[in-house]
């Protein structure tokens, strides 16, 4: 009888671990899913941009006013339009900037699906991103809206305003060229399909009131595929020259251009500065690179010599050769951490 028992508890303590590891798995699988449902709950919903009737636009922009143009380029002029939303406070106003496109493109590209492609885009939500948030169509229009960047744009601080260009210090330049990376990586590697932005210059980089850069007219080469004016010396060769469109390693080299206008100072000036530029790279000449307008610690002039031989890297004369984005972004971020180290040092 003894045994008996003894052999009963035996069984008995052995289903009770049985019972209890049981117990213990389904309560971590209720725990996981149900954190699963709220992480998914606190994901950013990503909406399209929507349409806006032209006549909303047109109002918005009084008429499409001179005055408020903030500027152009080679697929539209941009102005600064006043919408109103309803909110519990009551009406409020708010500026956007309104893209028009040339009438001409609009002409030559009639059936390009403007509106499916521009939702697309909208889709793109990233800090160094300008989010597109809508659109407009009408018979000979052809209209995108997005957010206003209440600052310039970098081509704006280092060519168009000379004297405010030292307002851009050396760790101002890395952290925009840190961010304008981040803002293609995002592009390329996050949006599904990726977008090719195809126009990488300093004019297609804004910078808002907390220096942050943002990357606008991303995927817009669809509305003009074979128009070049206000793109040599920011695209490559094989898209220049060989007519291969645009891609990724396109970017990078429009990308590398930028880089080496914020170590100079300089514009692109149709490919003489990258003429000019990596020669004096090669040689390990980078001080006679450098912007004379801004100071840069010649102390120890390893981070700029690596920022110096990213671009030249970027530029490289076929696209195989090229980093890519992603590559770009880690140099780039430690070389931005760095500079906020020593900062935090001193």
């Amino acid at each position: 009888m003894g045994g008996g028992s003894v052999g009963y508890d035996i069984v008995m303590v052995f289903l009770s671990i049985i019972l209890f590891t049981l117990s213990i798995i389904l309560l971590i699988i209720l725990v996981c899913r149900k954190k699963s449902v709220e992480s998914e709950d606190n994901l950013p919903v990503k909406i399209y941009g929507r349409a806006y009737p032209f006549v909303e636009v047109d109002t918005a922009t009084d008429g499409f006013n001179q005055r408020r143009i903030i500027g152009s380029g080679r697929l539209g002029i941009v102005y600064a339009a006043t919408v109103s939303t309803s909110s519990v406070a009551g009406e409020e106003h708010h500026t956007i900037a309104v893209k028009r496109i040339h009438s001409r493109l609009v002409l030559n590209n009639a059936g390009f699906g403007f509106s499916s492609i521009v939702k697309s885009l909208s889709v793109a939500c990233h800090p160094n991103v300008v989010p597109i948030i809508g659109f407009s169509e009408a018979p000979g229009e052809r209209i995108i809206l997005t957010e206003f960047v209440h600052m310039k744009s970098l081509d704006f601080h280092l060519q168009q305003n000379a004297n405010d260009a030292s307002f851009l210090d050396w760790t101002r330049r890395v952290r925009i060229a840190a961010g304008t990376a981040r803002g293609i990586e995002y592009l390329h590697e996050s949006m599904s399909p990726s977008i090719i932005h195809g126009c990488v210059k300093p004019s297609n980089i804004l910078i808002d009131m907390n220096l942050t850069a943002k990357v606008c007219d991303y995927g817009l080469s669809f509305l003009a595929p074979q128009e070049m004016r206000n793109l040599i010396g920011y695209v490559d060769k094989e898209c220049l020259v060989e007519k291969k469109g645009v891609s990724k390693e396109n970017d990078v080299y429009g990308f590398g251009v930028v880089l080496l206008e914020l170590l100079s100072g300089r514009s692109a000036e149709d490919g003489l500065l990258v003429d000019w530029a990596i020669p004096l790279i090669r040689d390990l000449r980078i001080i006679e690179v450098l912007d004379p307008r801004i100071s840069v610690p010649y102390s120890d002039l390893k981070p700029v010599t690596r920022l110096a031989k990213l671009a030249s890297a970027c530029v490289s004369n076929t696209r195989k050769n090229r980093p890519s984005v992603v590559q770009v972004v880690t140099i780039l971020n430690n070389l931005e951490m760095q500079l906020s180290l020593d900062l935090n040092i001193q």
